[in-house]
């Protein structure tokens, strides 16, 4: 009685919070950053900012692998379709020019403290060829003695030529995008991955000496079903992953227009999908993972689980990390950079992003500049997120007042979250509404809503 009177509650809090929302991966969100004509401002903080942090925590890269082979319809990553090969050479040339001129930027060696490889799929690039990039890169700089360096892999095409590379270059973290094992999901999104590769990969991966392995799960995608993502989800955890990212699937088909190839009406309704996700989160929370963060489950002995629970966990563009660097380096078509005070988002299309390289000058297209506000607000947002509690400081009453403290009294209403003393303190109920609770302190979204400006997001469920 106590578990359907829960599935209730969480039912009608689904159908009233289940809205466009931000899914908050840096706050001011990417859509409301402007266009970057200019580098100078940019440059100027990222010099400032590097002399400041590099020495201690140093910084972290992230690098953008664009290519796959083929294409899968869910996906909303910025890539590049092709079976040619050669194209990592021309890729590769033009990388190591704009880490080039940031280095450029630099009055001292560059302190690696965290790299990850992103994509697209970066296992697409030959062994050979990945490590042509990282020893350029590594040339010059310095390894911190505490690095985490971690690679997204495809399993159908990593091999253990691959996976012995990357140990051998600091790599000890990978992530396979599974998403779902059912044949049916796997047609519709064109990802065709039997488990036993994912099987094959994951050990190859533990043989070879890496010490964490993530898997990615997606619930809502097109003909999803409970008795199907129950199948999955089992026979992932007798694989034993260190951690998993369960996400819930983000339906954009005005940006990403291969959503379009499959109808709509394919898609699970709001309630199945929130179906999807409690049947999924709890074979994890019986199995022995801990619901961490937003979307994330780990072991007991994984370094995510010991972060989150020390409040150390941090969040930046590349995910949940055990590091906490205050700048990232984002190399590569679309990649972000962040100084901890500005960010900047690089061409989105190939052929600009190599027209900027050629011409010498970085490949940034937009931005945007925090000032004292915005970042007294990310803190709230980024506490939210990685230690489900903030507290409120003085200042800016005006907008919290009108704004900020309204949302967080109905939400506590509903059980979303505690409101003592300054505290908020999000509850067991409100971890499946983290994105709605972050955005009662996004005062850039409300500004712009009053200025009747509209962004379109996924929704929250």
């Amino acid at each position: 009685m106590l578990i359907l009177a829960y599935m209730t509650t969480i039912a009608e809090l689904t159908e009233k919070y289940n809205r466009q929302v931000a899914r908050y991966t840096s706050y001011p969100t990417v859509p409301y950053w402007y266009n970057l004509s200019d580098t100078t401002q940019w440059e100027q903080r990222f010099k400032t900012n590097f002399r400041q942090h590099n020495s201690g925590e140093g910084i972290s890269l992230y690098l953008h692998l664009p290519f796959c082979e083929s294409l899968c319809t869910y996906c909303a990553c910025n890539k590049r379709i092709t079976t040619n090969h050669c194209v990592e050479d021309e890729y590769i040339k033009a990388i190591l020019k704009e880490w080039a001129l940031y280095c450029s930027l630099m009055d001292e060696k560059p302190v690696i403290r965290e790299l990850h490889l992103g994509g697209g799929t970066p296992t697409f690039f030959s062994p050979e060829n990945l490590e042509k990039l990282l020893t350029q890169i590594y040339k010059g700089s310095v390894l911190h003695p505490n690095k985490e360096f971690s690679i997204e892999g495809h399993p159908n095409n990593t091999t253990k030529q691959h996976l012995e590379t990357l140990y051998r270059l600091g790599f000890t973290r990978i992530s396979y995008g599974v998403q779902d094992n059912d044949p049916i999901v796997q047609r519709a999104i064109n990802r065709i991955q039997p488990i036993e590769n994912v099987r094959k990969a994951t050990d190859i991966a533990r043989e070879v000496g890496f010490k964490s392995v993530n898997f990615d799960l997606i619930y809502g995608l097109p003909f999803q079903t409970l008795e199907g993502e129950e199948k999955t989800i089992k026979e992932v955890i007798a694989l034993q992953p260190d951690r998993i990212a369960f996400y819930s699937y983000a339906h954009v088909p005005w940006k990403q227009k291969a959503q379009r190839l499959f109808d709509e009406t394919n898609l699970p309704p709001a309630h199945t999908k929130l179906q999807l996700y409690l049947l999924g989160k709890q074979l994890l929370l019986d199995a022995g993972y801990t619901d961490i963060g937003m979307d994330h489950f780990a072991l007991p002995s994984d370094d995510l689980y010991l972060q989150w629970m020390q409040n150390k966990l941090h969040r930046n563009f590349m995910g949940y990390t055990t590091t906490h660097t205050k700048m990232l380096v984002g190399l590569g078509v679309s990649a972000i950079s962040d100084t901890g005070d500005a960010f900047a988002q690089n061409h989105k299309e190939l052929e600009n992003y190599y027209r900027s390289i050629e011409q010498g000058i970085l490949p940034i297209t937009k931005g945007y500049f925090l000032d004292e506000t915005d970042k007294t607000f990310k803190q709230y947002i980024l506490d939210i997120i990685c230690k489900g509690r903030t507290e409120l400081l003085p200042g800016y009453i005006d907008f919290l007042n009108e704004y900020t403290i309204p949302r967080l009294r109905e939400m506590e209403a509903d059980g979303l979250l505690v409101f003592e003393n300054n505290i908020v303190t999000v509850t067991k109920t409100g971890r499946q509404f983290v994105r709605n609770i972050c955005q009662a302190f996004d005062m850039v979204a409300y500004a712009e809503e009053n200025s009747q400006t509209k962004k379109s997001f996924s929704y929250a469920v």
